[in-house]
């Protein structure tokens, strides 16, 4: 397991949240899945926030994920000299921390957070909690570029998975932080969001128990994987690692 107490490095995913058109359904779900609890907008594991809820009209973006920075304004201008758009301008966040929020050149969401007493998920990688994020996108090459001008990562190919383009993104510390996966035949560029279980097809037996829908559990190199599609149509994944 791991425990964040401190704003992570410049790049690192370090937030994710949802917006969701019944928060009280949303709730529900959430809970059976994942056997969170709620304190207003924050999803909690042992009484620490490990994502966000939001009610809102118009959802259907997925997960947004929100990458650290320490310097939020300087980013933002990294985005847009970097060929990106902002979408929210650096913004104070009352008693939490500064934000922005941006689509890059391939049209994928991101938000830019500095954590001021809240530094975002406070647990990552155990079971019920986030453990990675992947850009799925039908221009790789262009992102790649892109994340690397705005964040300072370095790319690594995957030997792991033969035939498939896909990118890991590194900091300038070498910490893995995500990947770039080509999808040629995506209709949009997205952030995926991936949580960690204990047990990935038990998992996919209670998403489908509480509403939503799922695609039978996997092996893969990395875990037993599932994606999960939630009441409000919103895709995630699944993964016990190995």
């Amino acid at each position: 397991m791991s425990r964040v107490d401190r704003n992570q490095p410049l790049g690192t995913p370090t937030w994710i949240d949802l917006a969701v058109p019944d928060l009280e359904r949303a709730r529900e779900f959430y809970c059976r899945v994942f056997g969170w609890e709620f304190d207003g907008g924050d999803c909690l594991l042992r009484g620490l926030p490990v994502a966000g809820l939001r009610q809102a009209d118009q959802s259907g973006h997925g997960w947004d994920v929100h990458l650290a920075t320490e310097d939020v304004d300087a980013s933002a201008a990294a985005v847009t000299a970097a060929g990106g758009v902002l979408l929210a301008e650096p913004h104070e966040v009352a008693g939490r921390g500064r934000a922005a929020f941006a689509l890059d050149p391939t049209g994928a969401r991101f938000g830019l957070w500095l954590g001021r007493g809240f530094p975002g998920a406070r647990l990552v990688n155990e079971p019920d909690t986030l453990v990675r994020n992947d850009l799925l996108t039908p221009a790789a090459a262009k992102a790649r570029d892109f994340y690397c001008a705005v964040f300072g990562f370095t790319l690594d190919g995957n030997n792991d998975l033969p035939g498939a383009d896909f990118t890991f993104l590194r900091r300038p510390d070498g910490h893995e932080v995500g990947g770039i996966f080509a999808a040629p035949g995506a209709e949009v560029s997205a952030w995926a969001t991936t949580f960690e279980v204990a047990d990935a097809d038990a998992t996919v037996a209670k998403a489908t128990a509480a509403g939503g829908t799922a695609q039978p559990a996997e092996p893969t190199p990395y875990g037993r994987m599932a994606a999960i599609t939630d009441p409000f149509g919103t895709e995630f994944t699944a993964i016990a690692r190995s």
